[in-house]
């Protein structure tokens, strides 16, 4: 069998005597897309805050590659290979788009953070972090201060910098959130090419319903933060009590 890239254990977090994640254990493996839903308030996102290290759990475990992980924070877990998307306070604003990417790309070179003694020396960190603004369809926005950018062009620059860390555990906390209908395509077309690689593993919370058919090898449904369905996108979603209670009134052809 092959060992998960990442798992939690009987993950937990309480916020005084609320239970927001309720002892939630399950496997993640390269090659594989999971989609998380539920309704609004049923942990999604706070499982992804505890796997990607941005809150603490009140017990439990997170393990990458074997690895117990648990006490580390979020940028320890970034540089072990968890990255995550779409946390807008991550991005430097007052940087244009390139030099965004091109810490990103720096970073994961082991080069350091000093953001201009290596500009210009260092070429190939610029054509790479090009690379990834062409991918994002933002090359025309090079120079331009991140900002000056529409929300979806932030959110497009946050799947460039995730691509430039080239994490194997990639998370995306609804990804077209916000999004005008002819920006969505691009990044639901990234996430495309990211799963055709087969390499990565990959993370999704998404409301959407036509994104989580399109994309999903596996759907996991939490509900008051505990974990109620797990497997096949169409066995999961055609069960009677998660097209009732989570996904909305059972369709019809």
């Amino acid at each position: 069998m092959t060992t998960p890239s990442l798992s939690t254990r009987d993950l937990t977090i309480r916020f005084g005597g609320h239970v927001a994640v309720n002892q939630v254990s399950a496997d993640f493996y390269p090659g594989t897309l999971t989609v998380i839903v539920g309704p609004n308030g049923a942990g999604k996102t706070t499982y992804f805050n505890l796997v990607s290290g941005q809150l603490p759990a009140s017990s439990g475990s997170v393990h990458l590659d074997g690895v117990d992980i648990t006490r580390y924070g979020a940028a320890k877990r970034t540089t072990m290979g968890i990255g995550r998307a779409f946390q807008l306070t991550n991005l430097f604003p007052n940087l244009s788009v390139i030099e965004n990417v091109r810490l990103a790309v720096q970073s994961r070179a082991r080069i350091g953070m000093n953001m201009f003694s290596v500009w210009f020396s260092h070429t190939e960190l610029i054509s790479r972090a090009e690379h990834y603004l062409e991918r994002v369809a933002l090359a025309d926005r090079r120079e331009t201060r991140v900002a000056a950018l529409s929300h979806g062009d932030k959110r497009k620059l946050e799947v460039a910098i995730l691509l430039a860390l080239e994490p194997e555990v990639m998370m995306f906390d609804e990804p077209t959130a916000g999004m005008s209908v002819d920006e969505v395509p691009v990044v639901l077309d990234l996430i495309h090419q990211v799963k055709a690689e087969r390499s990565k593993t990959v993370l999704l919370v998404e409301h959407k319903m036509d994104v989580v058919r399109s994309l999903a090898d596996r759907i996991i449904v939490l509900h008051n933060g505990t974990l109620v369905a797990d497997g096949n996108p169409v066995e999961v979603m055609a069960s009677p009590i998660v097209q009732e209670a989570y996904l909305g009134a059972p369709e019809h052809a």
